[in-house]
């Protein structure tokens, strides 16, 4: 075999571990995610770019403030949406309402500290949210449809955790 012929089989040999590589990370580990909706503004704005951790609750559980990725809900799914992001709120075990403006938990007012000072949650009795389900909101409240149209989301779910956001540079930075 020519030093050619070694040269072309070991460049193809990286490159094929190099995509395999990447086909792995990109199934199990981490995932970009595009914002198409103003649904998570101010914290989220149209066209940001999110780096989502598929792992994190494979090994863990979602926690209440957790921006997740997840697939659409049925009864909203059209070919544009697959998936959605909005913030974690509440989780199963805990229950959830909504009075005077203010978002309570487990019968406590939430500090939704990322949100503007302004708004306003609309009201919403109260709701037990099962094991095994999360309760999803996003942080533009007057523009998204969440938890509160669709009910309760399952764990399983959710694509992952929204970690970082990397484009545009200018609003490069963790979560």
């Amino acid at each position: 075999m020519s030093r050619r012929t070694r040269n072309l089989l070991s460049w193809a040999w990286v490159l094929l571990a190099a995509v395999t590589l990447a086909l792995l990370m990109r199934t199990f580990l981490i995932a970009a995610f595009y914002i198409p909706s103003e649904s998570m503004e101010p914290v989220l704005e149209i066209g940001d770019r999110l780096l989502v951790s598929k792992l994190s609750y494979r090994i863990g559980e979602p926690d209440p403030g957790d921006i997740v990725v997840f697939r659409t809900p049925e009864a909203m799914r059209h070919p544009q949406t697959s998936e959605l992001v909005k913030r974690v709120v509440a989780v199963g075990g805990q229950t959830i309402e909504a009075e005077g403006g203010q978002l309570i938990v487990d019968g406590v007012r939430v500090p939704e500290d990322y949100l503007p000072a302004d708004t306003y949650t609309s009201s919403f009795t109260q709701r037990l949210i099962p094991a095994g389900y999360v309760f999803v909101m996003g942080d533009n409240r007057v523009s998204s449809q969440d938890s509160r149209f669709f009910g309760p989301i399952p764990e399983n779910e959710i694509v992952g955790r929204a970690f970082a956001r990397f484009w545009p540079p200018t609003r490069f930075g963790g979560l």
